[in-house]
């Protein structure tokens, strides 16, 4: 496998886009969170809005430890940009055949789209380590009581969001191969015809919704803020081992049905 990621890193090491891509996602993981913390500064440093946000939000969402949820629900917006890169990574093998030529010298059908997912598993997690780091300064910055990890599963919740769409967009590049048909699939459904679909669902069928592939994991990173008007509503709450369940049933699919299909597939 090490062998297999570095011939991986050979095709990316001068590739320029994969390189914008990937410190425009990182950069915008810190710019998302800092614009966030910073009008959560305006509201609490205003004399009129500091006594309301105060109520509503219940101390200020970039503390410890409130950071280590408030932080991942604001990255996770990103996790498209994930995405694109995971799809551009397995298209330009296709455009530029050099999964035959993979194939060819000796890597078998198995190797090679386990490699791609493995290279979506070290995305995630290089995700999710730049937001530790990202919510740890600012939680710093935010605190006047030291650091405190409580809350810290969100950062693994964070990594099963990341993982999913990564995954996802793997399956998608394999199936439709073309970048531009599949970054229009994957934008479609992720953005757009999901959350379309949650809420047809949720009103006619309960939380039904809640279950589909990205809402899924998108469930277990809630808006870290108004818990106190939260608690007094009904059937607010996730289950979190339920939500965990179907992410890992998610993940376990987009494996086999993209190992499988590029196994049988046409060269």
């Amino acid at each position: 496998m090490l062998q297999l990621l570095k011939i991986e890193w050979l095709k990316v090491k001068n590739y320029r886009t994969f390189w914008i891509l990937s410190i425009l996602y990182l950069s915008s993981i810190a710019g998302i969170n800092y614009i966030v913390y910073t009008i959560q500064n305006k509201l609490y440093s205003e004399q009129q809005t500091g006594d309301i946000a105060k109520m509503f939000l219940g101390g200020p969402p970039y503390a410890f430890p409130k950071v280590w949820i408030m932080a991942p629900y604001v990255s996770s917006f990103l996790l498209f940009i994930a995405g694109l890169i995971m799809i551009i990574s397995v298209t330009n093998e296709f455009s530029f055949k050099t999964h035959r030529q993979n194939i060819i010298d000796g890597v078998t059908r198995t190797e090679f789209i386990v490699t791609k997912l493995v290279c979506g598993l070290i995305v995630a997690f290089v995700s999710t380590a730049f937001l530790f780091l990202t919510a740890l300064i600012f939680g710093i910055i935010s605190s006047t009581d030291g650091l405190d990890f409580e809350n810290i599963q969100y950062l693994f919740y964070f990594f099963l969001n990341a993982l999913s769409y990564c995954w996802l967009a793997v399956l998608i590049a394999l199936l439709f191969k073309r970048s531009g048909i599949s970054l229009g699939v994957f934008f479609l459904y992720t953005i757009i015809l999901e959350n379309v679909l949650v809420r047809v669902l949720n009103y006619y069928f309960g939380d039904i919704g809640s279950y589909l592939p990205i809402q899924s994991s998108d469930e277990l990173l809630p808006l870290p803020i108004l818990e106190k008007l939260q608690e007094e509503l009904v059937n607010t709450s996730v289950n979190v081992p339920l939500q965990l369940a179907l992410v890992v049933a998610y993940l376990v699919a987009y494996f086999f049905i993209s190992k499988k299909r590029f196994e049988t597939a046409d060269l």
